[in-house]
């Protein structure tokens, strides 16, 4: 690719969760001299590894990857930083000349990236009220006042932070939070790229990852995080695996049944992320599955003008 060149495209590949998003990644920035972006909001957080399933350093191959282990534990970020973040980093990728690939399933944070998106303000007093009304009153609570509010978020998000935030942009706007969802127009020319396939295959896939993860070393990764602040962080112990084995060292739960709980969790969360995505006529779907994968994908990128490099 031409040194300095501002026409590269940006690829972004989408898909659930374990459907091999990050070895694509691999390929193509190998194919085309391509480096990574991060949009998997759980690999921000430092020592978030093996429950995160965030790709070793040592088998990157050699390939830049940004955006990731900026965040300890305790600390948040809001999906408007990121996308200043993310814009940033593929700005500079794309002025050295070399080829950007946002890799993750977070919609929202890939949306962010992607995206001609503006994000309302926020106000910390109302934050903190509807925080404090979560904990009191529960999160059907809130959801029925989403549902009244703005049904259309209220379909789409389910976990309490969003719903918090959708709250909290009514409250400050006397608009829907969906209202500030646009049209869907891109920053800079951008390929999709989404891996699907069979859903039982997905299931089974699943099922092997976590009860890899275990094997590996997962609750051991939670118990290191605790003096970090795991407890503390909002985000970061509600990630899946987190929360589940923190029960486990609480002594509320087994390891057999939080492994099952978390399976089962990180089948609801792939089915969102697929509904998500599917949404996007945009996106260009391969099947993880299918012979020539990598090929199928480079040809895409190829066809979009990216061809000789």
């Amino acid at each position: 690719m031409s040194e300095g060149s501002s026409s590269l495209p940006l690829v972004a590949i989408v898909g659930p969760t374990g459907s091999g998003k990050s070895e694509l990644a691999l390929q193509l920035a190998e194919r085309f001299g391509g480096e990574a972006v991060n949009a998997d909001s759980m690999q921000f957080y430092r020592g978030m590894d093996i429950g995160t399933a965030k790709l070793p350093e040592a088998e990157r191959r050699g390939i830049p990857h940004h955006l990731m282990d900026f965040l300890g534990v305790r600390e948040d970020t809001t999906v408007a930083a990121f996308q200043h973040m993310a814009r940033t980093a593929i700005a500079d990728i794309r002025s050295r000349g070399r080829l950007p690939i946002l890799v993750g399933g977070s919609g929202l944070y890939n949306r962010a990236a992607i995206d001609v998106l503006e994000f309302p303000g926020t106000d910390p007093a109302v934050r903190a009220a509807l925080e404090h009304e979560l904990e009191l009153r529960g999160l059907p609570v809130l959801m029925a006042r989403l549902q009244d509010v703005d049904p259309v978020s209220a379909e789409r998000i389910g976990d309490a932070k969003r719903v918090v935030r959708a709250l909290e942009v009514f409250e400050l706007t006397g608009r829907p939070f969906s209202s500030f969802m646009p049209e869907r127009q891109y920053v800079v020319p951008t390929i999709q790229i989404g891996l699907n396939g069979d859903r039982a295959e997905l299931h089974g896939r699943l099922a092997a990852r976590v009860h890899g993860m275990v094997d590996a070393g997962l609750m051991d990764e939670v118990a290191s995080l605790i003096p970090e602040g795991l407890r503390e962080g909002r985000t970061a112990r509600k990630a899946l695996g987190y929360e589940q084995f923190l029960r486990v060292l609480d002594g509320e739960s087994t390891v057999a049944r939080a492994s099952e709980e978390t399976i089962v969790a990180t089948r609801q969360f792939a089915r969102r992320q697929i509904t998500w995505f599917r949404a996007d006529p945009r996106v260009q779907w391969l099947d993880w599955s299918q012979a020539g994968l990598g090929g199928a994908a480079e040809a895409l990128v190829a066809n979009s003008g990216v061809a000789g490099a």
